[in-house]
């Protein structure tokens, strides 16, 4: 379905891809898979066409249906399962056909729809609506209804219903919630023709794809399986390349030794020269150069505080006049309390987080706090509120106006903002290292409770794996809320769940809602999603604190 050969693209003053070449097998599903900044999604506009090689050539068949999944859906008065169906142009193009067909001409249409099973299009679109988020109330409305995060997911929708022969996919999961992350696992691993997967979601590269294809030092490297499978198979190449690398160095000293003790020798002339020659056929190993991750650095509190750090008690919350987002909250939270916080979007999660974090007063009810708390609180919009004109250096002085330029520096460059990034502006930052600095920063008041709402949707899986260690090693509580299950799992000890305008403990863990997810995705009874309208509203609302 697709081949690369001897593929060369620079651009923007650096090299992306040296003589790169992969073969990819018809059909599979391919995670493409590399640290932030190699030439992913570089490589996702060669293969569309939007940027052109320096050499080399990515040959797709002609006939071949290529589609991605760029942009959020136009905000038209279409209604939402009417986009979905004519995202299946041929379909679509038949149906409008046999408005004006002739007589003679229609029993081949009719044929044709038969054959690509037109009749059921509409429940198997409204079965993928339902899967990521969509209540069957959404099916009718407009499109322009909808916020663009929803739109969203229609484009995904829409790209999945089609069934193209490839489909593209740059980080399908950074927009979907748990449960549609978990909905489009399962999706992924029966859909029946190619794909080819940017993903930094352990779970979903584990349980959906055949193959991973690598991308390093401007190479792609072929690997079969999923991203565990990957990790250990290149982990035995580089260790197979560096014992390689070993014996090949000590025959190379063996062979110079005895050039040097021989070489003036008239009777080991002969000997001397044949090893000479031999020195000279001995191709240099290159071994795999791994760049290190660095840490993410969450410190403890200093002194713990006697339980518990907050306790509800039939709270109210909500936004304005608007209906209550939840209500009847009765939970405890203690010092050492690892929290997985489950639920749609709209169901509430990120309610929660502010109102505890202190920005968001409740309507009614007691929440009692311990009266030294300090709460670092993380959400993604934090990260489209930074000033673009700003950089690390200035943020950090600007935190910690006391402290020394030698001190910020150093402080940054722990972080993993080094020297060359620290007097960049923000907006020339990659997401990853946004997110990275924010995480630091948050952190660095030595916090007793962390909230992280979707703290990993712009790492690369090495940074994840970072972000876990740090919170492992972490003795504050944590509230977390995200769609990286393979987090949830290594870091929640209790799950609670939103639903139903209340959160409550969730009993079982997280394969059995894995389980519960699909179920409800195929009985669909899935929550109702947000509007363009309710959003604006409740964002509109003035924030108080508490």
């Amino acid at each position: 379905m697709l081949q690369i050969e001897n593929l060369v693209f620079n651009a923007w003053g650096r090299q992306f891809f040296n003589r790169a070449s992969a073969n990819l097998p018809n059909p599979s599903k391919v995670s493409l898979v590399g640290r932030n900044g190699v030439g992913k999604s570089t490589l996702f506009k060669l293969i569309k066409g939007e940027l052109q090689p320096d050499s080399g050539e990515i040959v797709i068949p002609r006939a071949a249906r290529v589609a991605t999944v760029d942009q959020e859906h136009p905000a038209t008065p279409i209604s939402l399962i009417d986009t979905i169906l004519a995202a299946d142009t041929e379909r679509a193009a038949l149906m409008a056909e046999l408005e004006t067909a002739d007589p003679e001409r229609m029993g081949d249409i009719w044929m044709r729809l038969i054959e690509i099973d037109a009749d059921s299009a509409p429940s198997r679109a409204a079965e993928i609506l339902n899967g990521l988020g969509f209540s069957t109330a959404d099916l009718d409305r407009p499109m322009a209804e909808f916020s663009g995060g929803w739109r969203m997911r229609v484009a995904l929708a829409a790209a999945l219903f089609a069934e193209p022969d490839l489909l593209l996919l740059d980080e399908p999961t950074n927009y979907l919630d748990l449960e549609g992350a978990l909905w489009l696992e399962a999706r992924l691993a029966r859909y029946p023709h190619s794909a080819l997967i940017i993903s930094h979601d352990r779970e979903l590269l584990n349980n959906s794809v055949d193959f991973t294809l690598h991308v390093t030092e401007g190479k792609l490297e072929l690997y079969t399986g999923g991203y565990d499978d990957f990790e250990r198979q290149r982990a035995e190449k580089i260790r197979l390349q560096s014992a390689t690398r070993a014996k090949q160095e000590a025959e190379r000293a063996h062979l110079q030794s005895f050039v040097d003790r021989f070489k003036a020798s008239a009777a080991k002339a002969a000997q001397a020269q044949s090893r000479v020659k031999r020195l000279a056929k001995l191709t240099p190993i290159e071994t795999t150069i791994e760049a290190s991750v660095s840490p993410f650095l969450l410190p403890s509190p200093a002194r713990p505080l006697a339980p518990p750090l907050i306790r509800l008690e039939n709270v109210e919350v909500g936004y304005g006049d608007d209906p209550a987002i939840l209500r009847d909250l009765n939970l405890r939270l203690d010092v050492d309390d690892r929290i997985g916080l489950l639920g749609v979007n709209g169901a509430g999660k990120s309610t929660f987080a502010k109102m505890i974090a202190g920005a968001l007063e409740v309507r009614s009810g007691e929440v009692s706090r311990s009266p030294r708390i300090e709460v670092g609180w993380f959400h993604q919009h934090q990260i489209e509120a930074l000033d673009p004109e700003q950089t690390p250096l200035d943020i950090m002085r600007e935190a910690r106006p006391t402290d020394s330029d030698q001190s910020h520096r150093s402080r940054l460059a722990q972080f993993g903002i080094h020297f060359e990034k620290q007097g960049t502006k923000v907006e020339a930052l990659s997401g990853g290292e946004r997110a990275r600095l924010l995480l630091n920063m948050i952190a660095m008041a030595a916090p007793h409770l962390l909230i992280l709402d979707e703290p990993t949707n712009h790492l690369d899986i090495d940074s994840r794996r970072a972000l876990l260690d740090a919170l492992n090693s972490y003795e504050g509580a944590v509230i977390l809320i995200t769609h990286d299950r393979s987090l949830m799992e290594l870091v929640a000890d209790r799950l609670w769940l939103a639903a139903d305008n209340q959160i409550v403990p969730f009993d079982g863990d997280m394969d059995d809602y894995a389980r519960f997810v699909i179920e409800r995705a195929k009985g669909g009874t899935s929550a109702p999603s947000q509007s363009a309208a309710k959003e604006k509203r409740s964002k509109g609302k003035k924030k108080k604190t508490k």
